[in-house]
Parts: C-alpha cells; sequence; structure tokens
C-alpha cells in the first residue's frame, strides 16, 4: 500500500464531521462565539467588555465596538512587550507581519498557540481532507510537497518570541513529522532574501519527486520559472512526473491561471483555492467544479458581516446571497470584532459558501462607479481570453482630471503575454467591466463622467522591483490592485519611466 493509501483513513472522521456545515452553521457558530468569551473572560479586555457577562450574540454585540487594527494597536504592543492577558489569556509569543495601515508600514497580528492550532493548521489539514476526497486516486504522500515560505526575526529580543511572515511561524512551529514530506530546507525555506531563496528552492526541488504545490501563485510562479530555466525542460510535469494539485492562496488566481495551464498540460493536475489570512484560516474550495469556498465554521473563529455600503452588521444566519460584505472576525489569537479588510458574497446560504470580492480599502470609487477586484478580475480574464494576452501583474487608480478636463481609470499591466493590440484590449476590458458593474456603466454613459479607459504597459519586473523597493519581495507581500489614491501607481509609473 502506498502512503497515501496509509494516511487516507486518518482523515475519514474529519469527512464526516465536516457534513455538519451543510445544515448546523448558525449552531456550530454559537458554539465558536460561547467557547471564545469564555476562555477570554479573564483577560483584560474580556473584563472590560464584560464577557463574564455574556450569555448570547445580542450581548457580545452590544458590549464589544467593532475594531481596525488602529483600535487594537496599543494593546497589541503591550502584548509584544511580553504583557499577558490582554487580547488573549497567557502571553502571546508569535505575530504574523502583514501588510501597514494608514498610520503604520506593517500590523503585527498576534499568533496564539490555540490559534496555531484550531485555525492555521486545521486549516491546513483540512485542505488536505476535502483534498483527499475529492480525488480517490491521489498519490500526494507518496512524494513531496514544494511549499513556500516567508521570514522572521526576534520580536523585541524577548527569548522565543518572533515575528514575521505567517508563514514562516507556520514552519517554525510545524510538527517534524511534516518536514519529512516536504521541501525545500527550513534553513531554504525561512531565508529573507527572496531572490536568493528562489533559486535555492528550485535547485532542492528539481530532483525530488514534487507531488504537490502550496503558496502565493505570483510567487510560486516565479520559483516554477526557476525550475524550468535550471532543468531546460518546456512543461513541469517533465521535471516532476507524479505532480497533481496546487494549494493556492493569498492572491486572486486568475491573472495566472492561463500562465499555469501553460506551464503544466497534465490532464491529472488540480487546483484547490485557500482563504488563508495573518488573521486567520477562513475558507476553502471543497468542490472542484465549484470556484467559490466553504466558509470553515468550527475553527476558532466567529465571523460577522457589514453590508457594504451601510452600518448594518449581522452574524452568518443574517446574510444573504449575492450582497457584498465586508467581514469581521472574532478568534481565539485575540482578535474581537475585528474588521479583515477583505469583502465577500456569498453564493450560498446552505452550506456557507463564498467567493472574495476584493478589499475594503481596493476598489476605486472616484466617481460613483464602485469598481471591486472582483470586476476588475472578471474583465482581465475575459479580455486575454478574446485578445491571447498573459498577465503578470497589474493595479489600477483614477486620473481625476488630465489637461483636457478628462477623468478615466488608469491601468497599468505588466504583461508576460502582450496583446498584438492593445486598444482592442483596453476596448474589450471596458466593455467587460461595464457589464459586469452597473455603475461603472452608467458613469461611462456617453463618456459624459468617466471616459475610456488607458491602459499603461509595465516593463519587465517593474511590480517585483517596486516591491523590493520597499523591501515587500516575496512571502505575504501583495501588489495593491485597486485604489483611489494614486500613490502606489504613481510611485510604479516613476519607475517606469
Amino acid at each position: 500500500m502506498s502512503l497515501t493509501g496509509i494516511v487516507r483513513p486518518l482523515f475519514t472522521k474529519r469527512w464526516r464531521e465536516l457534513e455538519k456545515h451543510n445544515t448546523q452553521g448558525e449552531q456550530l457558530q454559537r458554539e465558536v462565539l460561547a467557547h471564545l468569551v469564555s476562555k477570554a473572560k479573564d483577560t483584560e479586555y474580556g473584563r472590560e467588555h464584560l464577557f463574564a457577562a455574556t450569555k448570547d450574540y445580542e450581548d457580545f454585540v452590544r458590549n464589544n465596538p467593532v475594531n481596525t487594527y488602529e483600535e487594537l494597536k496599543g494593546d497589541i504592543d503591550r502584548m509584544r512587550q511580553g504583557e499577558a492577558n490582554i487580547l488573549w489569556p497567557g502571553r502571546v509569543k508569535w505575530y504574523a507581519k502583514s501588510s501597514g495601515t494608514t498610520n503604520d508600514k506593517s500590523k503585527f497580528i498576534p499568533v496564539s498557540p490555540e490559534g496555531l492550532k484550531r485555525v492555521h493548521y486545521k486549516g491546513g489539514a483540512d485542505v488536505v481532507a476535502l483534498y483527499l476526497r475529492n480525488n480517490p486516486q491521489s498519490r500526494m504522500f507518496d512524494g513531496k510537497g514544494l511549499i513556500l515560505g516567508g521570514s522572521h526575526a526576534p520580536n523585541y529580543n524577548l527569548p522565543g518570541s518572533l515575528v514575521g511572515d505567517l508563514s514562516a511561524i507556520l514552519i517554525e512551529n510545524i510538527n517534524p513529522v511534516v518536514n519529512l514530506v516536504r521541501v525545500p530546507s527550513k534553513q531554504t525555506a525561512l531565508l529573507s532574501d527572496f531572490e536568493v531563496k528562489r533559486d535555492r528552492i528550485a535547485r532542492e526541488a528539481m530532483n525530488k519527486n514534487v507531488t504537490n504545490i502550496s503558496g502565493v501563485p505570483s510567487w510560486m510562479l516565479s520559483v516554477l520559472n526557476r525550475v524550468m530555466e535550471l532543468s531546460g525542460k518546456t512543461h513541469l510535469e517533465e521535471v516532476w512526473p507524479n505532480i497533481e494539485v496546487f494549494f493556492h492562496g493569498g492572491v486572486a488566481f486568475t491573472p495566472y491561471c492561463e500562465q499555469y495551464e501553460k506551464l503544466i498540460t497534465s490532464s491529472k493536475m488540480h487546483y484547490m483555492e485557500t482563504y488563508n489570512a495573518s488573521e486567520g484560516f477562513f475558507g476553502i474550495q471543497d468542490d472542484p467544479a465549484d470556484k467559490s469556498m466553504l466558509l470553515m465554521l468550527d475553527y476558532d473563529v466567529f465571523y460577522e458581516f457589514q453590508e457594504m455600503g451601510t452600518d448594518t452588521i449581522v452574524p452568518l444566519w443574517g446574510v444573504e446571497k449575492g450582497k457584498n460584505y465586508a467581514m469581521l472576525i472574532s478568534t481565539s489569537c485575540g482578535l474581537w470584532r475585528y474588521m479583515i479588510g477583505d469583502t465577500v458574497q456569498f453564493t450560498s446560504t446552505n452550506p456557507y459558501k463564498f467567493f472574495i470580492s476584493g478589499r475594503t480599502k481596493s476598489f476605486i470609487n472616484a466617481f460613483g462607479e464602485e469598481l471591486i477586484v472582483d470586476n476588475a478580475e472578471q474583465g482581465l480574464k475575459y479580455a486575454c481570453e478574446m485578445t491571447g494576452a498573459q498577465l503578470l501583474e497589474y493595479t489600477a487608480a483614477p486620473v481625476f482630471m488630465d489637461q483636457n478636463a478628462k477623468c478615466r481609470h488608469q491601468w497599468l499591466i505588466e504583461f508576460s503575454k502582450a496583446p498584438e493590440n492593445l486598444q482592442q484590449f483596453a476596448g474589450i476590458l471596458d466593455r467587460k467591466l461595464q457589464e459586469v458593474n452597473s455603475d461603472y456603466e452608467a458613469k461611462r454613459f456617453k463618456d459624459i463622467t468617466l471616459q475610456h479607459l488607458e491602459i499603461i504597459p509595465a516593463r519587465p519586473n517593474l511590480f517585483n522591483d517596486w516591491l523590493k523597493s520597499k523591501g515587500k519581495l516575496g512571502g505575504q507581500h501583495k501588489v495593491p490592485r485597486l485604489s483611489n489614491s494614486r500613490e502606489h501607481i504613481d510611485q510604479l509609473l516613476k519607475m517606469n519611466a
């Protein structure tokens, strides 16, 4: 029997437990809230917000404000300095460094032992469980998993306390048994210089029997391209004949899909999306035929949702399909009613399935067009399909008024395969955006409010160079897709000159 055949039965109990997501979503979430409040009732935050007297969701809402990072920053910094029992019981030693806020370059998200086990690692285990359930012929454990990670550093020089990319914290604390079935080495995985790391990962992995890969699509593609350069092969399955699945998350897969399909032509290749962030592990694509993800309801994460454009906040059992919601979480890492910054739309409420529609701060609404990332991804995918183009990275921002008093959206796109006619590509993209967004369509009517969008081709490696200039190359760092501000795009345009 193969190693995968030996491992598979370990997941059968979890398959049965996950069936509760189909019919018992509200009950699961109420149990999670009761557990979190009970565990944290004697913390400083719990005492201030009457956790001991909290009996139900209504009490919880009444006694707890909505928080952004700015509201919790002071408490988190005290925790980083070694204080105990602030937002979560005990001392929290690990902090996931995430992209910054308006006031700070970085956020530092607490990662407690409970959060590590009952959120992050539980999510990783469920990804494998659902993949094996859907693919009974899988042999993924008969080879190695290529897992990309970031780096970490000491936190305020406190013994045993670390700050860095979440992926680095996960690798640092992973069960040693897992290291037997993964590459690269821990030393390589935790390197801070992504360019050096990329080469070392490729060299360490190319002669192994890699069956599965996990990571952010953009960074993984960079590593795989290096593997192809070193091997001299045309397709990845020539290097790794038994490659069968890519577990991906962190950024939308749509812009990279065609490139992966050209790189990996094997008919047995699978792609599985996950929604894991520094703040927690939230969703898994449980059905290969459905691109939406199953919201994971029995982790240490309690969810709430604010309907975009309103002050209305509802628990899970109050959501409706098709509405755009900002997501709030309360977790065993000490985040309480925390506005994570992502927006989602539900495609089903039995079970609760959703897709990530964008970011609360990643949109363009300079002229009332309310363009979100999901609109952009749909438009770009269609334009690429129609023109044969392939893109690597993009960002877009408004031009509020040029010298001719014209307002428009300006897109900066790095193509891996440029369209033969850039104006045709721009026209297709513009029409598709009008098709999927009625507000954008209304503002584009007769070019009165908003003129035709503009596309500027980016030179090769522009976005990587920009990230590198900010010390954000590799790891969990992402290119901002849409912005109401021109801060990012103007910096990029200067480097594109």
